[in-house]
């Protein structure tokens, strides 16, 4: 591989595409997973224009429903009356239940799940236009169920100290069967070519993104699954939320690296961001080197990096490959961050320092390979057999 290197055999410059690479980040298995193949492109700007009035025919918010009762279909309902019959349903899927006792409330609990899979064929029909005023309606309801304070982890409940996340068994919450239906109803209002941006950013705003981000630190991985393609789908339609977006990311990011270590969702955010840099226009802007630099080479100190180093791995080659100039820094940073004691750590730094080489240019090769042999020549004498097998694999011998 070296040899490859130092005769500059490789070509000079790697192509500038901005397609999904061929190794695209896992993908999860709800029905709604994240398109690997999807390319955020950053050089588009939003439009410019007054949002559209609120019709003033939309029909007023009617009165707090006092408890959940069965309401007549909307396919079934004149036209004239299915705004007023929407926002009734809203309200009872603002009805929330304990599922800790199955079957406590379990009439009505079967109630608001079916008013909520009608209002996601609603949407996903486009049986009618919603009016800005159910659409605002429509993000409070989703609010009051999803924006709730996640169950304390399970470390957390023990008393005892951070156990290897690897080890403990995923936490599912019990909300899930309305939750689910929730996060698939925002969804399909995001995705909804019906959907006008410029009215809808007035609702799901800077708050609402923050709160959302929030709840990647659940534990369950069906909700985190949800939560990544909604919010990819968020900062693709939404273009002037892309910079707070990626800021935002980059302050969970600092807090997991400098203060807690621990975050349930660092790896579906990593994913999301493999998608966003395929995206980068070239020459790259300063932002997002400072990005590279500040935020994914430091998030190879924490110690269970194993739960996201698939995906760390990812964004880090986008970056080489798109900008070979790169390099350089990146395996120093690598260098800078090698684990001392943490062999199976070193395992994932050797595979990771591998697929850095191959889009490393003669040039950026040269002026860190002093360190970068120092290095390998360590873990050529390390006692784990796998770290001197992958150091041997390295070189090529």
């Amino acid at each position: 591989m070296f040899k490859k290197i130092i005769k500059g055999s490789r070509k000079h410059s790697k192509s500038d595409s901005t397609d999904a690479s061929s190794r695209p980040p896992r993908s999860g298995n709800t029905g709604s997973d994240l398109n690997p193949h999807l390319v955020v492109n950053h050089a588009s700007r939003p439009g410019q224009g007054a949002p559209p009035s609120t019709n003033s025919s939309s029909p007023m918010v009617p009165p707090p429903m006092s408890a959940v009762e069965p309401l007549p279909l909307l396919r079934d309902t004149p036209v004239s009356e299915r705004q007023n019959l929407f926002m009734r349903k809203l309200q009872i899927c603002c009805f929330l239940f304990d599922f800790t006792d199955v079957l406590k409330s379990a009439r009505e609990k079967e109630i608001k799940r079916q008013t909520l899979l009608e209002l996601v064929d609603y949407i996903q029909s486009g049986s009618g236009k919603i009016t800005e005023i159910c659409q605002e309606e429509m993000i409070k309801m989703v609010g009051i169920n999803i924006f709730r304070s996640l169950p304390p982890a399970s470390h957390e409940n023990t008393g005892q100290g951070a156990s290897d996340p690897e080890e403990e068994e995923p936490y599912l919450d019990p909300t899930w069967p309305h939750l689910q239906i929730v996060y698939e109803l925002l969804l399909r209002y995001v995705v909804s070519s019906d959907t006008d941006t410029k009215v809808a950013k007035k609702y799901i705003d800077h708050s609402f993104i923050l709160k959302l981000l929030d709840l990647f630190d659940s534990e369950d991985p069906r909700e985190r699954e949800f939560l990544k393609t909604i919010l990819h789908r968020i900062y693709g339609k939404f273009m002037v939320h892309r910079p707070f977006i990626r800021k935002a990311i980059n302050n969970i990011f600092y807090r997991f690296i400098y203060e807690t270590e621990r975050h349930s969702g660092t790896g579906e955010l990593l994913e999301i961001l493999g998608s966003i840099i395929n995206g980068f226009a070239l020459p790259m802007k300063e932002e997002h080197k400072l990005f590279l630099v500040r935020a994914l080479i430091p998030l190879h100190k924490p110690k269970p990096i194993a739960m996201y180093h698939q995906q760390l791995s990812y964004c880090i080659i986008q970056f080489v490959e798109k900008d070979y100039k790169l390099a350089d820094t990146v395996i120093r940073g690598l260098l800078k961050y090698w684990p001392l004691t943490n062999c199976q750590k070193e395992v994932l730094f050797l595979g990771e320092l591998e697929e850095v080489l191959e889009a490393t240019q003669s040039a950026e090769f040269q002026r860190c390979m002093v360190p970068l042999f120092r290095q390998i020549a360590r873990c050529l004498n390390s006692l784990h057999f796998q770290v001197t097998f992958k150091a041997f694999f390295l070189l090529n011998i």
